[in-house]
């Protein structure tokens, strides 16, 4: 028999633990809503990766007392940054279709704009929805851009495939499988609410250059819910399939019928 030796108490549940599981979020606390509200500690992680590397505070954290969403500096740096790949991504599109053909219009700069400015909303609004979801469950949550995500997503601007990786959005804490899932199916779902709109739009448009434009943007942010929603590796998917297949169904479906739809209408 080996003895292990517990010198942490817990201030909240009155246990003893080890280093590793000192803090409420590490040993399941019972009263860890008292240590969330009260933060009378705060512990500042670090976590290492190939191409990037960041930094969270466990406990509640500033933007849960001030009620909004909580950017930091850095991340804003990031998310700009990723807003302008996807601007680069959207002028490319048209580009690539005017010298190339695959399309059943012209793309004039205008149209060209508009449809950088609907991708770059897409993206942004599927990661904040991320966000947003976790900071209210008081889990840290920040965007950060990765190394190979962001050079495949550069380069991919010059050359006819098209990847818009070049981040995603980082969350740290100790959710259970129903905050995961909530977490998990918020970004997709924009992305289906977003492909609807844009459907709906287009159609309500007389037949023009704009509406053809609209109806490809419906059917990308249909593509890209579908794809999000495919129950593999680290995509949305594969953690909402893990805790909830129902669920997974609900939204997978619908997407994939929307996805087949937009492709074959356009």
């Amino acid at each position: 028999m080996q003895e292990t030796l517990l010198p942490f108490r817990c201030p909240y549940c009155g246990g003893q633990f080890c280093s590793a599981h000192r803090l409420p979020e590490n040993h399941a606390c019972p009263k860890i809503e008292f240590a969330r509200a009260q933060r009378q500690e705060q512990v500042i992680t670090t976590q290492s990766y190939d191409s990037y590397q960041y930094t969270y505070n466990f406990g509640q954290q500033p933007f849960k007392r001030e009620r909004h969403v909580y950017f930091s500096h850095k991340e804003l740096k990031h998310i700009t940054i990723a807003a302008l790949l996807v601007i680069g991504i959207g002028f490319s599109i048209g580009l690539y279709g005017n010298y190339f053909g695959g399309f059943n219009f012209y793309w004039t700069w205008d149209i060209m704009a508009v449809f950088a400015v609907i991708m770059t909303a897409t993206f942004l609004v599927h990661e904040i929805a991320h966000k947003i979801m976790a900071q209210k469950k008081s889990l840290w949550a920040e965007f950060r851009l990765t190394t190979w995500g962001a050079l495949l997503t550069f380069a991919s601007i010059f050359l006819p495939f098209r990847m818009i990786a070049p981040g995603a959005m980082m969350i740290a804490g100790s959710p259970n499988g129903d905050e995961i899932v909530k977490i998990s199916l918020a970004g997709p779902i924009t992305n289906i609410i977003f492909s609807t709109a844009l459907l709906g739009l287009g159609f309500a448009l007389p037949p023009s250059t704009y509406a053809s434009m609209l109806l490809f943007a419906a059917y990308i942010n249909a593509f890209m819910a579908v794809f999000n929603l495919i129950p593999f590796g680290i995509l949305d998917g594969y953690k909402i399939f893990s805790f909830n297949k129902k669920l997974w169904a609900l939204a997978f479906i619908p997407s994939l019928i929307l996805t087949v739809f937009t492709f074959f209408y356009f």
